[in-house]
């Protein structure tokens, strides 16, 4: 991959005002999956930013078709900018598919549309051309499949960008409360490869840029972070694993000194109890199931996948492609919904969440 000092310079992040509807790049994901669907549904309604769709124009209407929702499809140029949005209009940046799509059904030679779509809503961030990025669920698997070494969008964007520490952190409204918000330390990494990840270094620059975009992106002025553990009851003083003892602690220690305002390490199960969330901003998990399941019980279906540490801004929904659904109607767009919402807060500087 080429180094940041490789690559040209980008130009500022466009800044759009409260005044100034923003551009929002939407990249459905998977094209089986219900990822068109929940872009036509959400063609329909009033959407306060100039949308734009980056995929295949023939698709998106076709699948609204299927669907018997209209749709009007307009093409862009790539260097047009989009118009605000009109309910039951989509402008769409074209972008080609190699083989036709059957709603349900993968297909390995869709793959690099796939991929070809996000490589061209970073182009367009990062020229400045947009302010954010939505996107809709993928399928691993196929991308796989197809040869491509995909774990998620968290780490191709990162790579796109030159981004070094992207951190994943999901955020669901709760009734009554403030919101969830659970970052992580490691991602998209079989669960026998966390421990040795689980480093001072790696932990330092997650809370670093969990610290930092707290504060930038969503107007936290001094961050309360809470920090799970590793092992059951936080190692247990050592007894139950050495990795808060050794590595998790100390590092928290030498940031509290650099002004960072943690708690931890907290043992898992207990740190999601009512008690303890509200003397944080957010929790920072471990790995992937050792907070999402706590999220996704709480806000599934309405729950934004964020990532931190980019030069861009990108949100994206919290499910996956539910191929069962595709093509029938059936498919949610609460999350979708919830992400354009908050990739709208953010890019106009708002408090986000």
């Amino acid at each position: 991959m080429p180094t940041a000092a490789r690559r040209r310079a980008p130009r500022p992040p466009r800044k759009a005002t409260l005044s100034e509807p923003p551009i929002i790049l939407l990249t459905p994901g998977e094209p089986a999956g219900i990822g068109p669907d929940l872009a036509v549904q959400l063609a329909q309604e009033e959407i306060p930013a100039r949308l734009a769709v980056i995929g295949d124009p023939a698709l998106l209407a076709a699948r609204a078709g299927q669907l018997r929702l209209p749709l009007s499809v307009h093409e862009l140029a790539h260097d047009r900018t989009p118009p605000v949005h009109r309910p039951g209009e989509l402008q769409v940046y074209p972008v080609a598919r190699a083989a036709p799509v059957i709603a349900g059904k993968l297909d390995p030679r869709n793959a690099a549309y796939v991929l070809d779509g996000l490589r061209l809503a970073v182009r367009l961030l990062r020229a400045g051309r947009a302010d954010a990025l939505v996107t809709g669920p993928v399928h691993k698997g196929v991308l796989n499949d197809a040869g491509f070494a995909f774990s998620g969008h968290t780490e191709f964007l990162a790579e796109q960008c030159g981004a070094p520490t992207p951190v994943m952190m999901l955020v669901a409204e709760c009734e009554g409360t403030n919101p969830l918000r659970v970052a992580l330390a490691t991602t998209h990494l079989p669960l026998r490869a966390v421990p040795a990840a689980i480093t001072r270094e790696r932990l330092v620059a997650v809370m670093r840029v969990l610290h930092h975009d707290l504060a930038a992106r969503f107007g936290i002025e001094r961050p309360r972070i809470l920090v799970c553990g590793l092992n059951p009851h936080a190692g247990e003083g050592g007894h139950l694993g050495r990795e808060e003892v050794e590595t998790i602690a100390p590092t928290l220690d030498a940031l509290r000194l650099q002004g960072l305002s943690l708690l931890g390490p907290l043992p898992a199960d207990t740190a999601f109890t009512p008690r303890w969330l509200a003397q944080g901003d957010a929790v920072l998990a471990m790995y992937h199931d050792q907070g999402l399941p706590v999220l996704k019980h709480t806000g599934f279906g309405h729950a934004v996948n964020v990532t931190l540490g980019l030069p861009i801004l990108r949100t994206s929904v919290d499910h996956g492609t539910a191929l069962d659904l595709a093509g029938k109607g059936g498919a949610d767009a609460g999350s979708l919904r919830a992400a354009l919402r908050l990739a709208v807060n953010l890019a106009q500087g708002g408090r986000a969440r």
